[in-house]
């Protein structure tokens, strides 16, 4: 009899996870970076509340989500940023339209289009905004994309006149692409990309809408990319 190794065994174990349409529902509502109650995901997946919280048990064992109580509510989040990208790249894997239905109606519709157009992913900008900011900043040379993601000097002087902080912490990485999934291209995350998506929404630019991860850019936003990146505003619609 061959002897499994044990690292197979918890790498199986560890993608079981995510074998289950309620947990990648969860994981998936959860890439908006903030924190859900277990009835809210509930909610969200159609599911009773007792199957979400045997659910959420497993992912919170597994290491992808971490729990939070206040008071008699339990919140639960994505684990940290590695979890994020798990998911994220997984959903990248997948084959764009593979067995997701034809939108039911106009607001589906519409749903889908937005999360196209602008979308957080986890704590960046993704989607036609997020893919169109980093080819600017490329264009630019204040992100070089070379051999993985780097910002120039000029970059990091760029975020310094923005008066946006960049504070590398643990082993996140200043500057790394992320593949984006309805693009098919990478955008921008690593702390400057999470730096960045915060300064738009602190400053306006960008505005959450519907109740998943779609961002709509502002009238504000598009005079500020044009101005700072040279972005036309129908590269943002």
């Amino acid at each position: 009899m061959t002897t499994r190794s044990p690292v197979a065994r918890d790498l199986a174990a560890f993608a079981a996870l995510l074998a289950d349409e309620t947990r990648a529902a969860f994981c998936l509502a959860l890439l908006d970076g903030r924190a859900w109650t277990a009835g809210e995901l509930a909610r969200h997946a159609r599911v009773a509340p007792s199957t979400a919280s045997e659910h959420l048990g497993r992912l919170v064992a597994g290491g992808l989500l971490a729990e939070e109580r206040q008071g008699r509510h339990r919140y639960v989040r994505l684990a940290g940023a590695r979890a994020a990208q798990l998911v994220e790249d997984l959903v990248a894997y997948t084959v764009p339209g593979a067995g997701v239905p034809p939108p039911r109606s106009l607001r589906e519709a519409g749903a889908r289009d937005a999360m196209a157009r602008g979308r957080t992913c986890y704590d960046h900008l993704a989607g036609r905004l997020g893919t169109a900011i980093t080819d600017a900043m490329t264009a630019r040379g204040l992100l070089g994309q070379d051999a993985g993601f780097a910002l120039s000097d000029r970059g990091l002087r760029w975020f310094r006149d923005l008066g946006v902080g960049l504070v590398v912490k643990g082993r996140r990485p200043l500057a790394r692409g992320c593949l984006d999934w309805t693009e098919r291209r990478p955008h921008l995350a690593g702390v400057a990309g999470a730096a960045l998506c915060r300064h738009a929404l602190d400053a306006g630019w960008c505005v959450r809408i519907g109740t998943e991860r779609a961002v709509r850019v502002t009238a504000d936003g598009e005079r500020a990319l044009a101005d700072l990146l040279g972005i036309g505003a129908e590269a943002l619609r």
